[in-house]
């Protein structure tokens, strides 16, 4: 189980350094949705990982991080159902 959580761990920060690396590069902008699924994803990983090994901080901020990617989602979605004017 420990190998597991420690395998998420690894797998949200890659995730989280890749949207990071891919906005820096000009490959994705911060309100896209593939950037926000990017660290919402590696934000979810860090709660569970943080969570698992008691750093209680840093899962807070996790949860945080992962809350306003997730209102940026909805946001873009919303943005997208309006009609073109």
């Amino acid at each position: 189980m420990a190998l597991g959580i420690d395998l998420i761990g690894w797998a949200a920060a890659g995730l989280i350094l890749a949207a990071y690396a891919l906005l820096t590069a000009g490959r994705l902008s911060g309100d896209s949705a593939a950037y926000q699924w990017l660290n919402v994803a590696g934000a979810a990983g860090f709660v569970l990982n943080s969570g698992w090994h008691g750093a209680v901080p840093s899962a807070v901020l996790n949860v945080v991080w992962a809350g306003i990617g997730i209102v940026a989602l909805v946001r873009l979605r919303s943005r997208g159902r309006r009609a073109p004017r």
